[in-house]
């Protein structure tokens, strides 16, 4: 839809009798991408440009649909596992009594943390470098329906979790099973949970702003 819209408007510029370099000067200002304009003049012999041109919309694409929701799935787990690592810490400093292969435990289970880290951290900041690159190729991207989704869903997901861990923290007091290692894991869960909930409102109000002015 968003490149026939741009077809049309090119069609109707080069009848006009405008030159090549107008016509691209006139939708790169309107927000189009180099490869948009490319693709759109290819289709065309040279002539004009006359009417105002249309406003670019984000594109749709499958490979969009992968990286972003690479970059989302390994950032819930990096998330996960980079909170149950600093659990296990909490634990191994304030110890249960009752187990008696405790630490063994918490062995097995930090060892798996830091394997998943291992794996999804870095998966998550190569696609997350790729996307940033690619939006500031192509700044429409911003407003990219998948990308605005899958950040609102993260915020719902953070918002459900810092919603939990307060109640939790909350009924422990109530219940008199307050205790430091717990309060200590509510931290954890408040700082990472906060952390993303900033960060990508924070985004989503940028993305927001910037699309405002094109």
């Amino acid at each position: 839809m968003a490149e026939s819209a741009l077809s049309v408007f090119v069609k109707k510029a080069l009848a006009s009798g405008a030159s090549i370099a107008a016509i691209e000067r006139d939708l790169f200002e309107a927000g189009w991408s180099k490869r948009q304009v490319s693709k759109a003049l290819g289709e065309f012999s040279p002539a004009g440009l006359g009417t105002q041109a249309p406003k670019p919309k984000p594109e749709f694409r499958v490979r969009e649909i992968f990286l972003y929701t690479t970059m989302f799935i390994t950032l819930y787990l990096s998330s996960y596992h980079l909170g149950s690592l600093f659990f296990q810490f909490v634990n191994l400093i304030f110890p249960d009594a009752s187990h008696t292969d405790y630490g063994e435990i918490i062995g097995r289970n930090i060892r798996f943390n830091v394997s998943a880290l291992l794996v999804a951290f870095p998966v998550f900041l190569l696609v997350a470098v790729k996307i940033a690159k690619h939006i500031q190729f192509e700044p429409l991207q911003r407003a990219s329906p998948v990308r605005i989704w899958l950040t609102y869903l993260t915020l719902a997901i953070a918002t459900c979790v810092l919603a939990g861990n307060f109640i939790a923290l909350l009924n422990s007091f109530l219940t008199g099973e307050l205790s430091i290692a717990f309060i200590l894991k509510v931290l954890i869960v408040a700082g990472i949970a906060g952390g993303l909930f900033s960060y990508y409102l924070w985004s989503i109000r940028t993305d927001t702003e910037l699309t405002a002015e094109w």
